[in-house]
């Protein structure tokens, strides 16, 4: 049986422009998950050959984050990429990897999600790439937008420059103690209805791996339908890790 499994609902966009790829090279595996910025055919298309690039070359390099920056330099030489407007798709993007003996390492662009469910205890992993992190919310204003990231796959600004704009750099990443546990990979189509409406993920990723993904996406978008006729994209990837 394998130890992890995808759920995606489109919601109401026209096209399902996130995408999954899980790799495998040499007993090192790696996970990604990729929100794609835009809801066009291109878009989607760019975004599936992203997260098969990006898993295999994490999987290749066995780490997250040299992998994460990889790929990402090699979308940013693209000569369609350069000058004022950063031409060419783009997405928010994360991967975690699975090594034998090692920590899990994880690395993230943009505002994706990974969390650590260990003993029924959920920790987030990471933190959102976007405006609400730059400004966030407090007494006299709301707060910067979540929806607008400061970060992603595909653009071409180094890590000094997103940090004197963000306070953060371009590609961010940490390392998980090697231990048994549940990894859930989200895009924000998937964790924001949840949060919002106060809702604890630790409480909706019991069963199989298949079974919790399927769980967080489908409320994810019932949720979201509640308040918007056009829920954003959900995806959700869940892995049992080391046992």
């Amino acid at each position: 049986m394998r130890n992890y499994a995808t759920s995606q609902a489109i919601g109401g966009r026209d096209n399902q422009c996130d995408a999954t790829a899980v790799a495998t090279v040499n007993g090192v595996r790696a996970y990604a998950l990729l929100d794609g910025i835009g809801d066009k055919p291109h878009n989607r298309d760019w975004t599936r050959a992203a997260a098969r690039r990006l898993a295999r070359t994490a999987a290749r390099l066995h780490d997250a984050e040299a992998g994460m920056r990889r790929v990402r330099a090699h979308y940013a030489a693209e000569p369609d990429r350069q000058g004022p407007w950063g031409l060419g798709p783009k997405a928010c993007a994360l991967v975690a990897v699975e090594a034998p003996g090692l920590p899990l390492t994880v690395a993230w662009s943009g505002d994706v999600r990974a969390y650590w469910l260990v003993r029924g205890i959920l920790r987030p992993l990471t933190q959102d790439h976007n405006l609400r992190r730059v400004f966030p919310p407090c007494d006299t204003h709301d707060g910067g937008s979540r929806h607008r990231v400061t970060s992603c796959l595909g653009a071409v600004e180094t890590d000094e420059e997103v940090m004197s704009y963000a306070n953060h750099p371009a590609v961010e990443a940490v390392t998980v103690g090697a231990e048994r546990g549940r990894l859930l990979l989200a895009c924000d189509g998937a964790y924001e209805p949840h949060e919002d409406a106060g809702h604890q993920l630790s409480d909706l990723l019991h069963g199989t791996p298949a079974e919790a993904a399927r769980r967080v996406v489908t409320r994810a978008v019932a949720t979201a339908r509640t308040i918007t006729d056009r829920p954003d994209n959900a995806t959700a990837l869940v892995a049992d890790l080391y046992g």
